[in-house]
């Protein structure tokens, strides 16, 4: 029974996704996602560095990219866990901090949860 009841259950972030609002504003496709599945997250955070300094002929002048990777990272853990849970509690549990602590990162990272 009380699986049922889960099942029910549609918290604040429940319709939040991040790969539904990027397929929304047509900055992903269903082959991206296979041809993303295949790179370890290691070699999509070095792709994306490569393609972003190529425009600048290979250098990100100005850019603290070490001292910033700890905001890069928080952003998207943030994310994915909205994502892929139904309820802040369930968010704040996976990431292992209060309730009113991913209220305050979310404002922090000015996360919009109405995306859909």
């Amino acid at each position: 029974m009380w699986k049922k009841k889960l099942k029910e259950y549609k918290g604040k972030n429940y319709s939040y996704s991040l790969r539904n609002k990027l397929k929304k504003e047509k900055k992903i496709t269903d082959e991206f996602e296979i041809m993303i599945q295949m790179l370890s997250l290691e070699e999509v955070i070095a792709l994306k560095f490569e393609l972003a300094a190529s425009h600048l002929n290979n250098k990100l002048y100005n850019f603290p990219v070490y001292r910033s990777l700890k905001y890069i990272v928080k952003e998207a853990c943030l994310n994915f866990a909205l994502s892929s849970t139904r309820t802040f509690d369930e968010a704040a549990s996976f990431l292992g901090i209060r309730p009113g602590e991913l209220r305050k990162e979310i404002q922090k990272y000015r996360i919009n949860l109405l995306d859909k």
